[in-house]
């Protein structure tokens, strides 16, 4: 009974929270299909069949796919590169969805893995303002700004031009989203409520808001993807930016959903199902697209969770397009509007920063880094510059981890063993011991270099290495320098190193770095110096 009952729930939040982002997708799905010149209903097109085949197919169950904004400007833009030619630009899509399949079947899908969650959270917080700034003027009865930044520019002009009305329904959109007590967001989520109760309200008050309007009716005509040997290079040029812009968009969708519902999303699975998708809006003149963040989230907090959400957030919008339109048309703008800042107030990932004093600064700068960029720049390029600066904090921080110090090895009995450090009595015994700890690598190998004068006028060198755990070629290249140097000044060398780095070396087969000095042990090594330095005049 509690299986059956448990079934039930899951399939009721589904129905409501693809009902829910369905509503919310139509306005967008439309505007976006305007703007990239190919006519509001290849937006729509775009959203039904993408929405559809992803939520079967694709590897994030609770996702919703359908145009996006970075999607829309490539698109737009390879519009424009072929004379507004729609086959030509529907057989860049075709291959934009080609690539798409192509990376989920290498299993490249994997390496948003990679991504750092100071990245994760800068990109959701920052995501976050963006739906609240930009749905600030459409709360005002205004029409939206174009980009966050424009919207704050625009607030002067917007407060000025208000409309009373949709702020009142505004106003008590806002009221029920974020007060409707949890009981009743169980049995009907508080976003769709709002959504019927401020409709009816606006009709039947004879409100004059912003609404919908028009929304294009009938079946998409077949359209068969066409190139020549002129635009095949562009086609080609075009289809791959699609697909890799499309590849990230969705990924980076998956990896906020994840963060909401703590759950894992399967990487490749999403790339082939978002690939398909963009494969067959080719044929029906459609937008393409891919994960939608906004959507995603809003069906998520309406209580989405399965596969499920997404086909009703297509069926529904199918629907319209079947001969429903006219009962979403009267819905205000306004509304919309204030669901979504609801959803802007609620992506901002309050977890971190509720540790911004606490956390470390670099995750912090790192996280501060992404969301300015995110709110200012660009999503995609937000998300890239947080890698590479994660990156580069990684490597300054294990460089600085490294460490490297030079010791001269005193003389001793044979039987005395080897000292513990410099102060030691004993006499020199010509053999100068370059202990480097720590990894090995590009950030950390210019210190060796800077240590070639502490070991000249010696007779032995020996390199212990024992505690290095990888070593990279740039910090091999630098050993190799390293030891030629010293031979030039008839300076021996050796060089102890743990088994799997010895391995490595003598694959590489590296020239100053023969199998006859490379040792496991460092008191077999010290024992060759020894025997070395007996034999050798001092170096001078």
């Amino acid at each position: 009974m509690n299986a059956q009952a448990s079934a039930l729930g899951r399939l009721r939040g589904d129905f409501f929270g693809g009902l829910t982002a369905g509503i919310v997708a139509l306005p967008l799905a439309l505007a976006f299909g305007v703007a990239s010149g190919a006519g509001a209903a290849a937006g729509l097109y775009g959203a039904i069949v993408l929405g559809f085949v992803a939520a079967l197919l694709g590897g994030t169950r609770m996702q919703i796919s359908g145009p996006t904004g970075p999607m829309t400007v490539v698109f737009a833009s390879a519009l424009v590169a072929v004379g507004g030619d729609l086959a030509v630009a529907m057989a860049a899509v075709l291959v934009g969805g080609l690539v798409q399949i192509g990376l989920g079947v290498l299993r490249a899908g994997g390496l948003v893995r990679f991504i750092p969650y100071p990245v994760v959270s800068g990109f959701m917080s920052g995501i976050g303002v963006i739906i609240v700034l930009l749905q600030s003027a459409p709360l005002l009865g205004v029409a939206p700004a174009s980009s966050p930044l424009g919207a704050v520019l625009a607030l002067p002009g917007v407060l000025a031009d208000l409309n009373g009305e949709a702020l009142l329904l505004g106003g008590l959109t806002l009221l029920i989203v974020f007060r409707t007590p949890m009981a009743v967001s169980r049995i009907v989520p508080a976003p769709l409520v709002a959504l019927v109760a401020m409709s009816a309200l606006a009709v039947a008050a004879g409100l004059q808001v912003p609404v919908i309007g028009d929304i294009p009716a009938g079946l998409p005509e077949l359209v068969l993807p066409s190139f020549t040997l002129e635009t095949w290079t562009t086609v080609a040029l075009l289809g791959i930016t699609l697909g890799v812009l499309g590849s990230i968009d969705s990924l980076l969708t998956s990896l906020v959903a994840d963060s909401i519902t703590r759950t894992r999303h399967h990487s490749n699975r999403e790339l082939i199902g978002q690939g398909i998708g963009n494969l067959l809006c080719a044929f029906v003149g459609g937008l393409p697209g891919a994960g939608a963040t906004m959507r995603t989230v809003i069906n998520i907090k309406s209580g989405g969770r399965g596969r499920s959400s997404g086909v009703v957030h297509a069926l529904f919008l199918l629907a319209l397009l079947l001969g429903l339109g006219p009962l979403a048309e009267r819905i205000p703008l306004a509304v919309l509007a204030g669901i979504l800042i609801k959803v802007g107030v609620d992506i901002l990932d309050y977890r971190m920063l509720r540790l911004v004093r606490t956390a470390p600064r670099a995750d912090v700068a790192v996280m501060t880094a992404v969301f300015v960029l995110t709110v200012l720049v660009d999503l995609i390029v937000a998300v890239g510059a947080g890698v590479i600066l994660s990156m580069a904090l990684i490597i300054h921080r294990l460089a600085r981890q490294s460490r490297l110090r030079v010791r001269p090895l005193p003389q001793v009995e044979e039987a005395g063993g080897v000292p513990a450090g410099d102060e030691l009595p004993g006499l020199d015994s010509g053999i100068r011991v370059i202990e480097i700890e720590g990894a090995f690598f590009f950030g950390s190998a210019s210190q060796l270099l800077d240590r070639v004068d502490q070991v000249i006028g010696t007779r032995v060198v020996v390199f212990d290495c024992s505690r290095v755990p990888f070593m990279d070629l740039s910090a091999q290249f630098a050993l190799e320098e390293m030891i030629e140097g010293l031979h030039a000044q008839s300076i021996a060398a050796r060089v102890v190193v743990p088994a799997e780095i010895h391995a490595q070396l003598l694959r590489l087969g590296a020239p100053q770095l023969p199998a006859a000095i490379l040792y496991d042990e460092l008191d077999r090594a010290l024992a060759e110096a020894r025997r070395l330095a007996a034999a050798r005049p001092q170096a001078g």
